[in-house]
């Protein structure tokens, strides 16, 4: 299993970097951020910075959008960055959510988000591909390799991921959810003849090493907030059950509203809807041992990176006890079951 660490880019930015610097230190081998250009800072600059600062650690978003950036100038910074610094980027991509709609703006169509995949993905991996009738290519690129992992809760979004995404990203971390969703995308690549084996599986999730359970539930109640964004989407498109599994829609019959110049924050004020039941089930929180168990269980269906979010008054502590324990626990566990 691989490791991820993920972070808004709040100033400053050497904050940012200095936090990639030592989830690398600590073995960690992705470092994902937030991709909302009006809420946070550009996240591309800070990558080109960490990424020179750094040897092996991957970046990118998590997730950008086909709405507010042009899906070649997208595609040109991710092979500029693996021109300068070697293939270290990944790309997370989903319909929009808060980059979106703090301009009233809106997620996009899925048949959008299907055509950005493809032609980021193409012209990211030095290839040629048909855009607006024309035919393009950077003549300067060669070699740059980028995977495109999608972002999805939904199940026509679920249905795509499986059809085209090199990746799936679960910005949930209950068990029973996580594994109902990787068997669907898992399903849906085996009916276009693709091979499920093939993609990576992405459990995003808040990651908190403590003792003190009223305050970290506080520290990541946030997290159930976001999530229930994406799914009063779901219930307002689907209703209330059948879609999706009724312990992700349950919760949300509270939300009242949602103020995104908060989101993402530790203490968020309209996130008080959110049980503890779904902090706890939603999020990896504990002792070591206790995030070693959880994240076998995640190996067990299948979950190929767990990603744990940061936005918390804990970070370098969590950091640490993962590099010299949990990670070391969960790769020998790994090692002894294959």
């Amino acid at each position: 299993m691989d490791f991820g660490a993920v972070v808004q880019t709040n100033p400053p930015a050497a904050r940012t970097v200095g936090l990639a610097k030592l989830s690398e230190q600590y073995g960690f081998d992705y470092f994902w951020t937030f991709d909302s250009h009006l809420l946070w800072q550009e996240p591309y600059v800070i990558y080109s910075q960490i990424l020179a600062e750094t040897n092996k650690i991957k970046v990118g978003p998590m997730v950008t959008n086909p709405a507010t950036r042009d899906w070649t100038v997208t595609a040109s910074i991710y092979a500029t960055l693996n021109e300068m610094y070697g293939n270290r980027t990944i790309c997370g991509i989903g319909r929009g959510d808060s980059a979106v709609r703090v301009t009233n703006g809106a997620p996009t169509t899925l048949k959008t988000l299907r055509e950005s995949i493809h032609v980021i993905r193409e012209l990211a991996n030095s290839r040629a591909v048909e855009y607006n009738g024309a035919t393009l290519q950077f003549p300067w690129s060669k070699g740059s390799s980028l995977d495109m992992w999608v972002a999805a809760y939904g199940p026509l979004a679920l249905k795509l991921t499986g059809e085209v995404g090199d990746g799936f990203i679960l910005q949930c971390g209950d068990i029973d959810i996580a594994k109902w969703m990787i068997a669907t995308v898992r399903k849906a690549a085996e009916n276009v003849g693709r091979d499920p084996d093939e993609i990576a599986f992405c459990v995003a999730a808040p990651m908190y090493i403590g003792d003190d359970w009223e305050h970290m539930r506080d520290q990541c109640r946030w997290f159930g907030g976001m999530v229930g964004n994406h799914v009063a989407d779901i219930v307002a498109k689907y209703g209330e059950s059948g879609a999706v599994p009724d312990a992700l829609t349950e919760y949300i019959k509270g939300r009242e509203g949602y103020d995104y110049n908060e989101h993402g924050r530790a203490g968020n004020t309209h996130t008080s809807f959110v049980p503890d039941d779904i902090v706890d089930r939603f999020c990896v929180l504990g002792t070591a041992d206790q995030h070693i168990e959880k994240l076998k269980q995640y190996a067990e269906i299948g979950v190929t990176q767990f990603a744990g979010y940061l936005q918390h008054d804990n970070k370098e502590e969590t950091l640490r006890v993962y590099g010299e324990t949990v990670m070391p626990a969960l790769r020998d566990h790994i090692t002894a079951k294959a």
